[in-house]
């Protein structure tokens, strides 16, 4: 060898060490950067989830067959699908909407109920459906009088329907709050109750629920900024003749029922506040859900650090993050000056009832809670009419006494 040769050889002897090291620093770093990565990717996924309006009805479940003569469509058999009751069914997430009543038979893998709307024909077998509490879509499906109007918000307009009770508008009006990526026909269930205890019925929609207007991140504040359109909708009610106002609000309309009434200057309206299956405090709400979905304890804190904190927008799109602290509901109990009733069921699995029970704890001179069993989220209605109407006409006899 020569010795040039040999000067190489001793150098390349001398930087492996420092090259090895280099390399291995390196690859810490990609290996680092790159589970930091996947895990604000996980993060800013599950804020989403709660933060986006879903632009599609979900389709957990699917359709097996169809049974036109015998009006009967037979489904998968889950824990939505099994529950006695009305409701209605999205099929592939679209159309047709369905109208499913009685279970007519069941096995371990399925379960087939009797068809309640005409629209069978247009039903597919085999195709994925998703379960509805709405049921109605449409207040002409009542068989009652209605008015298109639009309701000004700080957004923009939000159109909405006026249902006036069985005596006519009078002074008395019920305003429905939907609730998460649903819209105003979910209230339509409630209309005749409240029709029947003399409540002109405004069935709204709200900023980014794919009805109303847009705000700038097209994001739910959760209850923080969808307030200020349920108090534009007390002043709409008002300026129509409404002189006591009941705000009734489901799932996520219950927080911003709650939100409304600890923050409006128009609160003085409200007589009184219905809520179904409501959220009262989100920390429960996604914990709870984040443990359905087997989710480590690590990937829900940090969402939910991501939705309350400045840095996190850029993982959430929030315009501004939002205060989970300041609504839980069950913290300000003692803020809270309006009669409350809430309807709940222990089987709800998708906002635990908790929450409501720990609000009707911390104040049980004003919050009234009636449970039920059975019933899945935002569908006591729908599997037990006559409980869910005698609690709501009952509460409302007293609340006029």
């Amino acid at each position: 060898m020569t010795m040039k040769a040999q000067r190489h050889a001793a150098r390349r002897q001398r930087e492996t060490p420092r090259s090895s090291g280099v390399a291995a620093a390196l690859a810490a770093v990609a290996v680092t950067s790159s589970t930091a990565a996947a895990f604000l990717a996980l993060v800013s996924t599950v804020s989403r989830k709660v933060l986006v309006p879903p632009r599609k009805r979900p389709s957990n479940s699917r359709i097996v067959a169809v049974d036109r003569p015998g009006r009967a469509i037979t489904l998968r058999a889950d824990s939505e699908t099994i529950v006695p009751g009305r409701y209605g069914l999205w099929v592939d997430g679209s159309e047709p909407y369905v109208k499913i009543g009685e279970i007519l038979s069941r096995s371990d893998r399925t379960v087939t109920r009797a068809v309640l709307s005409s629209n069978l024909a247009r039903v597919p077998g085999d195709v994925a459906a998703g379960m509805s509490g709405w049921f109605y879509r449409h207040p002409r499906e009542l068989g009652v009088d209605y008015e298109y109007v639009s309701v000004p918000t700080p957004l923009g307009p939000a159109p909405a329907w006026i249902v006036p009770s069985e005596g006519g508008v009078g002074e008395d009006w019920v305003i429905q709050l939907h609730g998460h990526g649903s819209q105003r026909a979910e209230g339509l269930r409630a209309v005749p109750v409240f029709a029947q205890a003399g409540y002109t019925s405004l069935l709204v929609s709200y900023r980014n629920d794919n009805e109303g207007p847009r705000s700038t991140d097209g994001r739910y504040g959760l209850g923080s900024t969808e307030w200020r359109d349920a108090e534009s909708a007390m002043e709409f009610a008002a300026e129509r003749g409404a002189k006591r106002i009941v705000l009734m609000g489901w799932s996520m309309g219950g927080a911003i029922a709650l939100q409304t009434v600890l923050r409006s200057d128009l609160k003085d309206l409200v007589v009184g506040v219905v809520l179904d299956s409501p959220v009262v405090d989100w920390h429960r709400v996604l914990a709870f859900q984040a443990s359905a979905s087997h989710l480590p304890g690590v990937v829900r804190d940090a969402a939910l650090h991501a939705i309350g904190n400045d840095w996190g927008r850029r993982l959430t799109g929030l315009a501004e993050p939002v205060d989970l602290h300041s609504l839980d509901v069950v913290a300000s109990a003692a803020r809270l000056t309006h009669p409350v009733l809430i309807l709940h069921s222990e089987d709800d699995g998708f906002v635990p009832s908790d929450g409501s029970k720990a609000l009707a704890d911390a104040r049980p001179d004003i919050v009234r809670l009636v449970s039920f069993s059975e019933a899945r989220h935002a569908r006591i209605w729908n599997h037990d009419e006559a409980g869910w109407n005698a609690a709501i006409s009952d509460w409302l006899a007293a609340l006029g006494r």
